[in-house]
């Protein structure tokens, strides 16, 4: 199976340096600490929009963005919800290492910690922080710097 792995991955490395735009956006996304292929190759083939929506609708396109549940007069708590799930999913796996490895997200994180957040909705404010400067980054053709975080 780990063969298998191997093979598909290549195959993939391949095709992506064949196209001019795959590469220079992986490159972009990978330039982010924390940014593995894993996730610059899930972002480019199940979110072919990233860099030309603004960040409100790049968050709701994933599902990071919090929904209210609001009617009336009763105010519900806010909540993920919709979005491309796949997205999600390889996004928390790396938020869990950015907020390890990357010192603007580990701030960002334990800062939403010490006001009260339980560590998820730390984690998923998180991930719609990282999908809002990625986008960014493929929007203005720019690497990573640390000062975006």
């Amino acid at each position: 199976m780990q063969a298998q792995i191997e093979t598909i991955t290549r195959q993939i490395e391949r095709e992506v340096a064949k196209v001019d735009r795959w590469r220079i956006k992986t490159e972009i996304l990978t330039s982010m600490p924390s940014v593995g292929k894993v996730l610059a190759y899930a972002l480019l083939s199940e979110l072919p929009e990233l860099g030309s929506l603004n960040r409100k609708e790049i968050a709701a396109l994933v599902g990071v963005a919090p929904i209210n549940r609001d009617r009336g007069k009763l105010n519900g708590k806010r909540r993920i919800r919709g979005g491309r799930h796949r997205i999600r999913t390889v996004m928390f796996m790396a938020m869990l290492s950015s907020i390890q490895c990357n010192p603007g997200f580990k701030r960002f994180y334990e800062r939403l910690k010490a006001q009260g957040k339980i560590p998820k909705v730390a984690l998923v404010a998180c991930m719609r922080m990282m999908i809002v400067v990625l986008n960014t980054m493929v929007k203005n053709q720019e690497s990573w710097r640390s000062e975006m975080a």
